[in-house]
Order: C-alpha cells, then sequence, then structure tokens
C-alpha cells in the first residue's frame, strides 16, 4: 500500500525516468554477472562503430548541424571519428573487470567493479561524439548509460541510439545498457536522472553542472572554458599562426577549448599579426569592431545567429565592411579591458578572437591570470614559445588544469595522438573551476575499485625518527 501511495504522487516526467533506471539496472545487472574483459570491449567496439562507421558518421553529421545550427558538418565527421578512435586508443589495454592490481608489498589487491547506472548529460555543441564517448567508456567498465541530451539534440541522439542498438543485436547484448530520456525532454526528467542514477557525467551549461553537483547523486561535472594564448617573443610565428587558426576555426568554435583570447607580447606584435591575417584572422578596425561587439554581446548571453557560424554568416548578419572578406577564416578584436564589463573577455563561442598585448612574458602571464579569474579558471591556457620554463611557470602560478605548449589548442587539450593527454570531450577544472576532478573525464571515472587488505609486517616508525629535524629546527 505504501509503494502504490508513492508511486501515484511521482509525475508522469518521474515515472519515465524511474522505468528507464530500473530497466538500466536489470540490463547492468546482467551485463555485470559473470563479465571477462572481451565482453565489456566487445560491447564498447559496438557503440564506437555504430558511429564511426562511415556512411553514420556523416548521416549523424549532418543531422546534428541541421538541428542544432552550430558548427559545420566536415568537422563534426572529423571530430565524432578522432575522439572516438582515441578513445578507443586509450581503453584498448586497460583492464577494467576482476583484479586489476596486486601489490605484495602492500598486500593489497585491487579488484574493479562498475559503478552501476550512469546519467549522462550532453551538450547541443556536441550531440554526437560526447553521448558516444561517454557510451563507449561507461561499457568498457560494465555500467549501463542513459543519456539526457539537450533539447536541440534529441534527433541526433535518437537516430545515434538506433546504430548502437543495430549493433548490439548483431552480439547479443541487451539495448537497455543504453537508453536515452524520451522527447519531449524537459528539465524535470533531467532532474530525474540526476536524482535517480548512481553516477552523473554533465558537460555542457554551467546550470546544468551546479544542479548535478546539487542532486545528491555523484557528479564529475566540467567548468566553463575561456581559453587564452600566449604568443611570445621567442615563438615560431608562422606555426603559431597556422595551429591558432586551424584551432579557432574548427567545427566553426563550438569547443570550449577553442582560443578566445590572444596575448601577444609587444616585441613580435606586428610580426604575428601579419602571420596571423595571412593564416586567416582579420583584426577588425574600431567601427567594425564596434559593430560587431554590439551584434555579439546581447543582454546576459551570446547572439544565436553568430555563435558557431560559417564566418561569411557572421560578416553577413553583423554588416562588417572587410576589404578581404572573401580570405576571411575568423574576426579579431582588440581587448579594452577585463571583467563583466567587457563580455570581449569572456567565452565567445564564435569565430571571434579578442586580442591583447602585453610588454613582455610576465605582462602576458598577468593578463592570462586576470582572464581566468573572471572566466574560465581551471580549464586550459595555451603558449606558443621555445622556451619551456615559461609553461612551467605557468602551470605553477596560474589557476589551470592544462598548459598546451606549441599545439593547436582545440585539438590538444581534449587529447591528441601527438601527445599524452586521455582523449575526452569533457575537461575536469579542479576547485579552481568547481569541479570534483583535474583531469580529462576518462573511462577510469566510471569504476568503483574494491581493495582487498591483508597483513604486512609491521611498519611503525619511532616519533623521534619523524620529528628529528623539526625539533632540531624549532625545538620541542
Amino acid at each position: 500500500m505504501a509503494l502504490a501511495l508513492q508511486t501515484s504522487d511521482l509525475s508522469e516526467d518521474e515515472m519515465i525516468v524511474d522505468t528507464l533506471i530500473e530497466r538500466a539496472r536489470i540490463a547492468q545487472r546482467a551485463f555485470e554477472h559473470r563479465a571477462d574483459q572481451a565482453r565489456y570491449d566487445r560491447a564498447a567496439l559496438a557503440a564506437a562503430w555504430a558511429l564511426m562507421e562511415p556512411s553514420r558518421n556523416e548521416e549523424l553529421s549532418k543531422l546534428a548541424v541541421a538541428t542544432t545550427g552550430l558548427g559545420n558538418v566536415r568537422d563534426k565527421i572529423t571530430k565524432n571519428h578522432r575522439k572516438t578512435l582515441g578513445v578507443l586508443r586509450d581503453i584498448k589495454n586497460s583492464k577494467t573487470v576482476g583484479i586489476i592490481k596486486d601489490d605484495s608489498a602492500t598486500g593489497i589487491t585491487e579488484i574493479a567493479r562498475p559503478i552501476g547506472v550512469v546519467g549522462a548529460v550532453v551538450p547541443s555543441t556536441n550531440p554526437v561524439a560526447t553521448p558516444t564517448n561517454n557510451v563507449v567508456n561507461a561499457l568498457k567498465c560494465g555500467n549501463a548509460i542513459i543519456l539526457s541530451p539537450s533539447p536541440k539534440g534529441v534527433e541526433a541522439c535518437m537516430k545515434l541510439l538506433g546504430y548502437i542498438h543495430a549493433e548490439f543485436d548483431k552480439i547479443g547484448v541487451a539495448n537497455d545498457l543504453v537508453q536515452m530520456i524520451p522527447a519531449p525532454v524537459s528539465k524535470a526528467k533531467a532532474q530525474r536522472l540526476m536524482e535517480k542514477a548512481d553516477l552523473l557525467v554533465v558537460t555542457g551549461s554551467q546550470n546544468n553542472v551546479h544542479r548535478a553537483y546539487s542532486s545528491g547523486t555523484p557528479a564529475i561535472g566540467v567548468g566553463a572554458g575561456n581559453v587564452t594564448v600566449i604568443v611570445d617573443e621567442t615563438a615560431d610565428l608562422a606555426a603559431a599562426a597556422d595551429k591558432i587558426s586551424a584551432s579557432k576555426t574548427f567545427d566553426n568554435s563550438t569547443s570550449c577549448s577553442s582560443e578566445n583570447a590572444l596575448i601577444v607580447v609587444d616585441a613580435v606584435r606586428d610580426a604575428f599579426m601579419a602571420e596571423l591575417h595571412r593564416a586567416g584572422g582579420r583584426l577588425l578596425d574600431k567601427p567594425n569592431a564596434a559593430k560587431l561587439k554590439s551584434a555579439l554581446f546581447q543582454g546576459d548571453g551570446l547572439n544565436r545567429r553568430i555563435i558557431a557560424q560559417d564566418v561569411d554568416k557572421v560578416i553577413a548578419e553583423v554588416g562588417l565592411d572587410l576589404a578581404d572578406a572573401e580570405t576571411a577564416k575568423f574576426l579579431v578584436i582588440e581587448g579594452s579591458g577585463i571583467g563583466p564589463d567587457y563580455p570581449e573577455s569572456g567565452e565567445k563561442l564564435s569565430l571571434v578572437a579578442t586580442l591583447y598585448h602585453a610588454r613582455d612574458f610576465d605582462g602576458a602571464k598577468r593578463i592570462a591570470s586576470e582572464l581566468l579569474t573572471h572566466q574560465g579558471a581551471g580549464h586550459s591556457v595555451g603558449i606558443h614559445t621555445s622556451i619551456d620554463e615559461r609553461a612551467v611557470s605557468m602551470g605553477a602560478e596560474m589557476p589551470t588544469c592544462r598548459v598546451i605548449v606549441n599545439q593547436a589548442h582545440c585539438f590538444a587539450t581534449g587529447g591528441s595522438f601527438d601527445n599524452g593527454m586521455p582523449f575526452s570531450l569533457s575537461m575536469g577544472c579542479g576547485s579552481w573551476g568547481g569541479n570534483s576532478i583535474d583531469e580529462n573525464f576518462n573511462h577510469k571515472h566510471l569504476m568503483n575499485i574494491t581493495r582487498i587488505v591483508r597483513p604486512i609486517p609491521i611498519d611503525e616508525p619511532a616519533v623521534d625518527e619523524i620529528f628529528a629535524d623539526y625539533w632540531q629546527e624549532a625545538g620541542k
């Protein structure tokens, strides 16, 4: 009777989500029962191939751009392929079931166990790549997962889910291991998922991240991006300009790792700006910059007719007068300040970057720290330099979890085939960004570890041994 009363008190949205959760729990328990690594790996590969098969990747990329209005198809295809392949590389030889470590010195044996049911809130900027990566990572560790897409990402997520289930049918994996909140998506349904899942992975708006952290469910959220890159007097200016242009323009700057601000040391400012112009960056004069700022920053938000749009559409929308607009790839405006009164100092999600200049590297570092403190603390910064110690000093002094050195930022931050970062579309920002992790989200965050603890020979130090140096300096 009590159960019936509780059920009758639930809203329709809550009952829909509760049903998904129960189905996921049944499927997950069966998936975990007497599992071996091959079972988890096969399911992860099936989900990955659901997207990586070329014709499906192209179809899903076109659908994503058509329904969200964000990014471009060519780069979506590349992102979907590259990010998924990178995750597969990262998980290929990772053991996620059974005994994963046995240390005779400590007497501790570690056993990998699934989390259970993962709830994943995914953004409209990456409505295909992010859910696929979340699904692959979850399955690798023996979990079920329920996706909560953005309203604009529902159609792409549904199509992706259908392809995942088709691959599951080939190998006898239960479809209920991967589900999504059905349309129409709503905050009520997402909130119920946040309350009922065993772990949340939330990428996208900071509002969603904060709701996840306050839901009562363990949550992995990510912070806001506002990437700043320094170009110092020792940099290879042509290479820096090419890398910044490639990164800034990729998928029309939908990535949280795309450059938002460039800080150039005065000694090379003119030479670098010439290289940036060659690479497609167009520094606007004051009248054009004023028109762009007025059009892009509207009230407390960004103009949706400009964010993540092709540069020719931005130029036409704003009505810019550029002599060489036909070769422009992105636009640059001078920064007049940093903080809430200067919206150009924040994340722009568009083919627009803000330029600051500094007298020297120390000045550039101060400006970058101010920008991070204003927005994007913990996420990442970049530097183009020939002096590696400068990157190390940035990592030691600035509120950031990543310093990207001499690389195209948006490709490097989330993992690359030529650096050692795990592939991910979700970057933890540590305590600076209000996050529970300070590294790239990856499959290792989706395991519980059970530890078998055995007795070992006693290792108890004497008090004198511990305090000897301290007493010598300070006295007893």
